[in-house]
């Protein structure tokens, strides 16, 4: 798809102001920011419904329960596509997809502004319940100049006059360091008092080293880390000494009482959709219980308040919500599984091909 098709594909979204206008937010009680688009105050005391059957789990210092599986954007996009030779459904159907996820008891949607078409799809498909969940993006900024264009286009593509969480990601945190990311931080935290959003976070594909000197300052609400059986960072293999930093995130992050996200849970895609590419010879009945056991592993760790799970069509949802609805202890099997296939598929030339991630 070219960039020209890319934008055509979009659903024909209107501007912030025009949204805030034709809905009624933009009231006399809104503010105007610099760039002349309002928005309107965080809706006070939100209450977020649980009728579904999917466990819940308190999510931090935000006040929030929230059901403990959470719908990731990354994995809907068309390069998620290239990637994985999946055939992703129209854009009309992957909205349908996320407004499913949202009736099948999903609280929780993640997304970025640099994952291309998602924040578009989710902001299509959720912002008639807008209120009755959780939605969280991520700036896309590598300096603190370009911080608030970033987050109020995010909140145009989303339809929304607000954002629970903005966090910085983890690719710029790799790439500026600490001290520039915490200069990012500075803007967000002027933008979360101008009442554009709640509450602030980060997340740690790896450079765990420079994330856990962000956590110490006290300065996010949550994080999200890759945390899942399979050592997966971003398109990378993380090594011990990454593993062991990343504890250490986890551990002054609950120390902290921050809401932890857990991403990778299937090791980007192989516990899941490519699981009978990697390892062929492998049972094609074992593989279908490999996400219910990379699932059951992550939930085993009581700090984790979240599994962000990235979904690329329906029956991933209703597959993944089958697995949480039922009991979720990690079993004997659930180990051998994990680790007999993960034994393989490290193998692959594929995986042994990818880049080590050492902090």
């Amino acid at each position: 798809m070219t960039r020209r098709e890319h934008q055509l594909s979009k659903p024909n979204l209107m501007s912030r102001r025009d949204f805030l206008l034709k809905t009624g937010v933009a009231t006399a009680s809104t503010a105007v920011l610099g760039t002349g688009i309002a928005h309107a105050a965080i809706p006070k005391d939100k209450k977020i419904s649980l009728g579904g059957t999917i466990p819940t789990r308190k999510f931090g210092k935000t006040g929030y329960t929230l059901p403990v599986f959470g719908h990731g954007g990354s994995a809907m996009i068309e390069q998620f596509r290239k990637d994985l030779s999946v055939t992703l459904p129209s854009m009309e159907e992957r909205i349908a997809m996320v407004r499913h996820g949202y009736d099948q008891g999903i609280r929780y949607f993640d997304t970025a502004r640099t994952y291309d078409e998602s924040e578009s799809i989710m902001g299509e498909a959720l912002k008639d319940v807008r209120d009755d969940l959780y939605l969280a993006t991520k700036v896309a900024a590598v300096s603190p100049a370009a911080v608030r264009k970033s987050v109020e286009t995010s909140l145009e593509q989303l339809q929304t006059s607000y954002l629970d969480c903005i966090q910085i990601h983890s690719p710029i945190i790799q790439r500026v360091g600490f001290d520039r990311a915490m200069k990012i931080h500075a803007e967000l935290v002027k933008l979360r008092d101008e009442g554009l959003f709640r509450f602030i976070g980060l997340t740690g594909h790896g450079g765990f080293d420079t994330v856990y000197k962000m956590i110490c300052t006290g300065g996010f609400d949550q994080v999200m880390l890759a945390y899942g059986y399979f050592r997966m960072g971003y398109k990378s293999i993380l090594t011990n000494t990454s593993v062991e930093l990343r504890e250490m995130c986890l551990h002054k992050a609950h120390e902290l009482n921050m809401g932890i996200v857990a991403m990778k849970v299937m090791g980007g895609a192989i516990f899941s959709h490519n699981s009978k590419n990697l390892v062929p010879a492998f049972d094609a009945q074992a593989l279908k219980r490999l996400p219910g056991a990379a699932i059951r592993w992550v939930l085993k760790d009581e700090r984790i308040c979240m599994l962000n799970i990235g979904i690329s069509m329906p029956i991933d949802i209703d597959l993944n919500v089958e697995t949480f609805k039922a009991d979720t202890t990690l079993t004997r099997a659930d180990r051998l599984l994990l680790a007999d296939y993960s034994s393989k598929a490290y193998e692959n030339e594929m995986v042994k091909n990818l880049p080590v991630t050492v902090t």
